[in-house]
């Protein structure tokens, strides 16, 4: 039996833009995609702790050491500057992998989203 598990996990990171009129995606700073071991493309949840909101996207690297977090597209519409998202990914295993799997728990700083 497989069963999906959080593999991956930016925690409480400040959205600093919103493109209504770009393609779709999230822009996370490549350096937190690295740190939590997320890749271009990977499918990401989005958790907005200011509304409540939850979707899904894919992620495509920012500039690295810039503390980028926007949504693009129509998620553009679901977030405004300034709100603290959770950004979550998930990986299929085995059962027992699943039982000792330790997934990438990042937390930046909430003023700048940099790696502490």
């Amino acid at each position: 039996m497989q069963i999906h598990v959080v593999k991956s996990k930016i925690h409480r990171v400040k959205v600093t833009g919103a493109d209504l009129n770009y393609i779709g995606s999230i822009t996370i700073d490549e350096d937190l995609m690295d740190a939590a071991n997320i890749i271009e493309g990977e499918k990401v949840q989005i958790v907005n702790n200011n509304n409540g909101e939850r979707l899904e996207t894919y992620a495509i690297p920012g500039p690295r050491n810039s503390g980028e977090i926007t949504l693009n597209g129509a998620a553009a519409r679901r977030v405004a500057p300034g709100d603290i998202l959770i950004l979550i990914t998930y990986a299929m295993m085995e059962l027992e992998e699943a039982k000792n799997f330790k997934p990438a728990m990042v937390f930046p700083d909430e003023e700048t989203n940099l790696l502490r």
